[in-house]
């Protein structure tokens, strides 16, 4: 296998020009979101290059403390994100929702690097970038079962209040919109496993392969790492619903939404 080419200033700098064509076909469709295209493309790049730093650093000085550190930051603001895009869910469904999130994607990572590579959970070059990609999907799939649920509940009030006046308890109406939210939230990964080698080459797996691994071990890394993050969406996105909904009602059966 050849090793990867590097690519010079120069070279990283054309692939800005892209952003002309997305920044042109807004302008055609009067999409009023170049401010957004800007601060996001700027504030990526930023991020990135703060990441590629630190990791850098990380690697170059390896600490159980510094893996500690940068698996939890990521996870807060995991929480951070999904938490601020629902910002009408109470206070304990908060509070679950972090938990779930936290709780299955520590173990889910933890499972990963001890069971499946058997390296040290401490080691960095393995438990940072398999624990981003773990957490980031995880966070993904919380936040969209989360909006669906809301969207729901908002879209059937009136269905549900007719349906509380006739004496039917809070958790037969609300589960349907918990398992229609779970299969949501689940639906992307599941599509992207059917397209996966034939439409798309992931990409973990394509940055393994430029970077000179063999295209096996790639691919052996790659679906681990799919099923690992079916797993934790799936799992994250039912702890945060089916004990998070349960705080939308009291113990006299009133729902509190």
């Amino acid at each position: 296998m050849n090793e990867i080419i590097s690519l010079n200033i120069g070279q990283f700098a054309l692939i800005y020009l892209l952003l002309l064509i997305v920044l042109l076909v807004m302008k055609k469709c009067r999409i009023n979101q170049t401010k957004l295209l800007v601060i996001a493309s700027l504030r990526m790049t930023v991020q990135l290059t703060l990441a590629g730093l630190i990791l850098t650093y990380i690697f170059k000085n390896p600490h159980p403390a510094f893996t500690i550190f940068y698996i939890l930051l990521m996870t807060g603001f995991a929480i951070y994100m999904v938490l601020n895009r629902n910002k009408e869910i109470n206070r304990k469904f908060k509070l679950i929702v972090a938990a779930s999130l936290a709780l299955s994607g520590i173990a889910i990572i933890c499972f990963f690097i001890i069971a499946v590579v058997g390296v040290n959970i401490f080691n960095p070059q393995y438990t940072i970038p398999i624990g981003g990609m773990i957490i980031g999907n995880a966070m993904t799939g919380v936040s969209l079962g989360l909006k669906t649920f809301n969207e729901t509940i908002k879209s059937q009030r009136n269905r549900i209040d007719t349906l509380i006046n006739m004496g039917v308890t809070p958790q037969k109406i609300l589960i349907p919109f918990v398992n229609q939210a779970i299969e949501t939230a689940l639906l992307p990964t599941l599509n992207s496993m059917l397209s996966m080698g034939v439409i798309s080459l992931p990409g973990m797996m394509t940055g393994q392969i430029l970077s000179g691994t063999l295209p096996m071990t790639a691919i052996l890394y790659q679906i681990a790492i799919i099923i690992a993050v079916s797993a934790v969406t799936c799992l994250s996105v039912f702890c945060s619903l089916f004990f998070g909904y349960k705080t939308l009602y009291n113990k006299r059966n009133q729902i509190t939404i």
